[in-house]
């Protein structure tokens, strides 16, 4: 049995942690705090090139700051400060327990999610990674699924995918095979087609879910 799960909000909480540094960031330039909000909405939960967020941050506060070294901060600062709920790794540590093979399918440049993972200990709880940088295609392509499934010695066909975006994980991972369960973060599923097989509000949710509609 295949568990692929996302990385970023759902199993570690990257808003939390963008804003926090964005805060930061912002009182820093000794910009208003209104300036945070809009580098938080820039960002769009981190779907926004971080080339393109370099650029416009460069431009709205005018800085000296090269943009390869704006890229750098908006893919390294924030990483300390983010958090992983207990219950997220219970459930995963639960599922390797039932015989789930689990494995994290996420996109993003191979330093940064390496860097996310190894500060939370992530390896000791998962049999397989993929990133989409060094895997070399992104979520929503079918691909990159098949590949994390394949690492699992396995097929998308026998497996889930769980995660907190409607397109890149939920459209994805059920284009791929997979069966799907959407972390919510209480927001109302924006499609009207393709829903996924479960919703839960967090991440723990989705999957102790799973694992007990296996175990019947």
């Amino acid at each position: 049995m295949l568990l692929l799960v996302d990385l970023d909000n759902t199993l570690v909480d990257r808003a939390s942690a963008f804003d926090q540094w964005a805060k930061e960031f912002v009182r820093r330039l000794g910009r208003a705090p209104g300036d945070a909000d809009w580098l938080i909405g820039a960002d769009r939960d981190g779907y926004e090139s971080r080339l393109s967020l370099a650029g416009q941050m460069k431009i709205k506060f005018g800085l000296n700051h090269d943009i390869e070294a704006l890229v750098q901060i908006l893919l390294f600062e924030h990483v300390d400060l983010m958090t992983m709920d207990a219950q997220n790794l219970r459930a995963l540590k639960e599922a390797r327990e039932a015989g789930w093979l689990i494995g994290i399918a996420t996109n993003g440049t191979t330093a940064q999610q390496t860097r996310k993972i190894d500060r939370l200990g992530l390896n000791n709880y998962t049999d397989a990674i993929v990133i989409s940088e060094e895997a070399g295609v992104s979520k929503p392509e079918r691909e990159i699924f098949e590949i994390a499934a394949h690492r699992l010695h396995g097929e998308p066909g026998n497996g889930w995918m769980v995660g907190d975006h409607p397109i890149a994980d939920i459209e994805g991972g059920r284009k791929a095979g997979l069966s799907t369960g959407w972390v919510s973060r209480g927001r109302a599923w924006p499609h009207a087609e393709a829903t996924p097989v479960l919703t839960g509000l967090t991440t723990a949710e989705v999957i102790d879910t799973i694992v007990r509609r296996a175990s019947r």
